[in-house]
């Protein structure tokens, strides 16, 4: 018991410090970067407002939400507290500005988060059609993958073709110079990543594994992870020379082995730094990487960060 008890106690110290640390260097450093200051009119069609005759794939910081369809997964106040790294719907996350979403599924189609369930991957594709039936230029991501542990929903990459291919823009290398008015009108690059079921073939609707990476760590450390982030990045090509994308998750995640469970408190310990994320990413040389930015909790200033780097890049700033 004592020696439990020990750990627990120098667990804490190593958040405190971290987070401590991580807070100095915001104050020394500040978070400012290339028009940062920028605010979208309406986060609702961002990309529109970049006039999508200039803005290039490869130019976009992508606004990203981690575990996105969690907003109603569990049991409220009992389960949900533990697995809810979202608290909107997909739709109303598209509305605030995302445009790349996580959306992790089992064998029945049901969106999932480790053990605990929630809605059917429809209620997903609806909202989804339902803002891209709202909006004229806006492309996002869609990355549906097999959740840990989990079975492949049968037939899924036929469903998924069925359900969005008018809208499917095909797996194809030269997509990432193209702007967005040359891939316009379709709307979604969706990538399916299944766990026992053969990868999507070149040249299809879905696009496979491989054009979507990240080098997620398991850790509920904020400046390890935030370190991580910058280190992995920093190891990866510039945007304009590589074929797929590259996600840094702003994230951190509740350990069984800490009291403090929750997704929210913990995430909370890098959630808000963003920006200065951007601003080290300015300072280390590295921002040419910058493409994927994920976060818990999605809110108007982490999108507003995003596009404002990506109007960086346009105006040749960045």
């Amino acid at each position: 018991m004592g020696a439990q008890v020990s750990k627990q106690v120098e667990r804490r110290k190593a958040i405190l410090t971290e987070k401590k640390t991580l807070c100095d260097l915001h104050e020394s450093c500040g978070d400012t970067f290339p028009c940062c200051d920028y605010r979208p009119q309406d986060r609702k069609a961002w990309m529109l407002g970049l006039n999508p005759e200039k803005l290039r794939i490869n130019q976009i910081v992508w606004p990203g939400t981690h575990d996105s369809a969690t907003n109603k997964i569990g049991i409220p106040c009992i389960t949900r507290p533990f697995a809810q790294c979202q608290s909107l719907s997909i739709y109303n996350q598209l509305v605030r500005g995302t445009r790349v979403l996580d959306i992790r599924v089992q064998k029945d189609r049901q969106v999932c988060h480790g053990i605990l369930v929630t809605y059917s991957v429809d209620a997903v594709i609806g909202d989804i059609k339902k803002f891209l039936s709202e909006t004229e230029s806006e492309i996002i991501i869609l990355e549906v993958r097999t959740e840990f542990g989990h079975q492949d929903p049968p037939d899924f990459e036929r469903y998924l073709e069925e359900q969005l291919g008018e809208f499917l823009i095909h797996q194809d290398d030269h997509i990432f110079e193209k702007t967005i008015a040359e891939i316009l009108p379709k709307r979604i690059i969706c990538v399916w990543k299944p766990r026992n079921s053969p990868q999507p073939k070149a040249g299809r609707p879905l696009w496979s594994a491989g054009y979507l990476k990240d080098n997620w760590i398991d850790t509920d450390l904020p400046l390890t992870k935030f370190e991580s982030n910058l280190k992995h990045l920093g190891e990866q090509p510039p945007v304009t020379s590589r074929k797929f994308f590259y996600r840094v998750e702003n994230t951190v995640t509740p350990q069984a082995d800490n009291p403090v469970v929750c997704v929210k408190p913990v995430t909370g310990r890098i959630h808000g730094y963003a920006r200065l994320f951007i601003a080290q990413c300015v300072s280390r040389g590295i921002s040419d990487r910058l493409q994927i930015f994920s976060t818990d909790f999605i809110d108007g200033d982490f999108v507003d960060a995003c596009v404002s780097f990506t109007l960086a890049r346009i105006q040749g700033k960045a």
